[in-house]
């Protein structure tokens, strides 16, 4: 505000009142058939902003506010954004609970980026278990291998650690019995869970699909690195700043 107010000679007061005055920039792309990245990024957990990307065109198509991330403003993004002439011929999405739903009728490609990085959560990037070293190692080729590959590498490593994952721990304060390996049970259910939607790439190579969030999560670093540049900013001057920052 001070270097702006230097620059046009006026008071800092008078600079605040133009920004508040600008209207905010559209991004005009006509309605057409994309294929999108969906995803949500949080400021301080203070509000978050949706943003649907056609990867393609390089280009956000829409975006909204939301305290949580939720399948409701994804399901509203989506309808405005039809409303607005555009077809999505496929989704990239992070696979969180409910999200999947919202577009139960086209194509969904499930990020290997997000996946990998759950079953990090679960694992660690080190695991003492050999069998979380194994199913770590199976992981870590997923981006190379098929659908058909991947199903045989997590059908072999099921078959040989069946009953170690079956093996269960009794508290005896609770007084009940619970399975002793839980985080590694977590991994494997999720990666078998989400292993049609890790490839739906490969099956619809005509449209093009990414397999990553890439496009959007370079999106959201650039607006985090100019948000972090002008903070301090109130509410309103914050959204207007992500509006316009988005729309280019």
């Amino acid at each position: 505000m001070a270097q702006l107010a230097k620059r046009y000679n006026r008071s800092e007061r008078w600079i605040r009142q133009q920004l508040d005055k600008a209207p905010v920039s559209k991004a005009k792309v006509k309605g057409q058939r994309v294929v999108v990245v969906a995803d949500m990024t949080f400021s301080k957990r203070a509000f978050g902003i949706c943003v649907f990307r056609a990867v393609h065109l390089r280009k956000n198509l829409y975006w909204a506010v939301g305290s949580k991330e939720t399948a409701g403003i994804y399901d509203e993004c989506r309808r405005r954004l039809e409303d607005l002439g555009f077809e999505i011929s496929a989704v990239v999405v992070d696979g969180k609970p409910g999200i999947i739903e919202v577009f139960w009728d086209i194509p969904i490609q499930m990020c290997h980026f997000h996946q990998s990085a759950i079953m990090t959560r679960y694992l660690t990037t080190r695991p003492k278990l050999a069998a979380g070293q194994e199913l770590r190692a199976i992981v870590l080729t997923m981006r190379s291998s098929t659908q058909e590959q991947l199903q045989d590498s997590l059908n072999s490593w099921y078959k040989q650690w069946e009953l170690f994952l079956k093996e269960k721990t009794f508290n005896p304060e609770t007084r009940r019995w619970h399975y002793t390996h839980k985080r590694l049970r977590s991994a494997y259910k999720s990666i078998t869970r989400n292993l049609l939607l890790l490839y739906t790439y490969q099956r619809h190579p005509e449209l093009n699909i990414p397999n990553t969030t890439n496009s959007l999560d370079g999106t959201f670093a650039h607006l985090k690195g100019m948000l972090h540049t002008h903070r301090g900013l109130k509410r309103t001057r914050k959204l207007k700043l992500i509006h316009e920052i988005l729309s280019k």
